[in-house]
Formats: structure tokens, C-alpha cells, sequence
């Protein structure tokens, strides 16, 4: 997979890409990450890239210009355009998935400022929100694509640790323990230390469920549960 992220703040995203799972991945040859500052599309003299809003309002917009310049110059048939935005669907796993197995090149835009114009939306393939809350930028939002998305490569992590994630299966994951199996009278569950495999499983799982019920009761009902 390819992702191309456009942003203003590159450095802000380096760091990220230089540790855990993403770091294996891009050393693997299972990701090629590139970081791409807009500002060097702007046909401006200082390469401004943003501008007070037609109409009056408070903040600075994004223009259009360097944005579809930009995607002009690296957008293939195989790109998949997302747009980070307040008004996006709302991110899960379900899209996470999605975008790992069926998309080849992955192409993030990065909002910034009091917004964007207008016209960079029509580039899009998606509009992606973390949630009810605004950000100063779309880096921590590309950051989040890119983990969630990039983790789920074959290749990238065992896949026995993968069938019982969270949100899998719209449940939450069972609870996990490791020795010592007392601690400061906090005990390990008695059928964790049987060595009966069935009856684990049968216990995590009604674990989930009860786990769901409690916390994401909005999950089961997608289940039908």
C-alpha cells in the first residue's frame, strides 16, 4: 500500500512514522508513506496557502489551488482521495478495514486553519471525523488513518491477535491478565490458570458480550443481540 499524506505540518508527523508497528511495516515493503507539503504547490511568491474567506468571517481558508495542483501531480486511477474534516462520517473499524483491504493508495489531505474552500471537497472520495470535536489540524487525524489502517496488512501482526479485537464482530475485547496471578489479593481468574483451551475460549467470549453490554450496549443492538 501507498499513502500520501498532504499537510502544512510534516514534522509534526515524522516521529510517528519512526517507531512501533509503522516503523516494521515500512521496513517490511508493506507501506511507502510519503509526507507532502502542500505550500510547495502554491503559485504564490511567498507560497502563501490560505486566504481570508469571500463573504467576511473570522480565520484564514485553505485555497484551493495548491491542493488540486497537488493532486494533480500524484493522484493515479488507484488513489483514494480522503479529506480530514469536523463534518466526515465518523471514523471506525469497519472503514479502517475497508481502506486496508480494498484500497492500493491511499491519498490524506490534511485541513488546517478556520477551514477549507469549498471546491477541495469535489477532489474526495471520503470525508473522515474522529469524533464530535474540532482539532487544530487533520495531522492527528492522518496519524490515526494510517496506524488503524496500516496494522491490519497481511504481514503487519500476527493474525491470531487480530480475531478478537476490539469492535471486531461489533463486540469489545475480553479482559487479559499475566503473571503474577496474586497481586495485592487481586487474582487472575481461576480459568485462565486450567490449561482448559475450550473452556477459555467459551470465557472470553462471554466475557465480550458481558464486557459490550456493560460499556457499548449501542454495539450489541447492531448485532441484533
Amino acid at each position: 500500500m501507498k499513502i500520501d499524506i498532504l499537510t502544512l505540518f510534516p514534522e509534526m508527523i515524522k516521529g510517528f512514522l519512526n517507531d512501533s508497528i509503522i516503523k516494521r511495516c515500512i521496513d517490511k515493503g508493506l507501506v511507502t508513506i510519503n509526507l507532502i507539503n502542500f505550500r510547495n504547490y502554491s503559485k504564490l511568491s511567498n507560497h502563501q496557502v490560505d486566504d481570508t474567506p469571500y463573504g467576511g468571517g473570522a480565520g484564514m481558508v485553505l485555497r484551493c489551488e495548491p491542493i488540486f495542483e497537488c493532486l494533480d501531480d500524484i493522484r493515479t486511477p488507484d488513489s483514494f482521495v480522503i479529506l480530514t474534516t469536523p463534518d466526515g462520517i465518523k471514523y471506525n473499524q469497519n472503514v479502517a478495514a475497508s481502506l486496508s483491504v480494498n484500497k492500493k493508495h491511499l491519498i490524506i489531505i490534511c485541513g488546517h486553519y478556520e477551514g477549507f474552500d469549498e471546491r477541495i471537497r469535489s477532489l474526495c472520495d471520503m470525508e473522515i471525523s474522529l469524533g464530535d470535536y474540532v482539532l487544530t489540524g487533520g495531522e492527528l487525524v492522518a496519524c490515526v488513518i494510517v496506524d488503524s489502517v496500516t496494522r491490519l496488512l497481511d504481514g503487519a501482526i500476527n493474525k491470531e491477535s487480530l480475531k478478537s479485537e476490539s469492535f471486531t464482530d461489533n463486540l469489545l475485547d475480553y479482559p487479559t491478565y499475566t503473571k503474577p496471578s496474586v497481586y495485592r489479593n487481586l487474582k487472575v481468574p481461576d480459568i485462565l490458570l486450567s490449561g482448559d483451551h475450550k473452556k477459555i475460549d467459551e470465557w472470553r467470549y462471554q466475557m465480550r458480550i458481558e464486557k459490550t453490554k456493560e460499556r457499548r450496549p449501542d454495539l450489541l443492538k447492531q448485532r441484533g443481540d
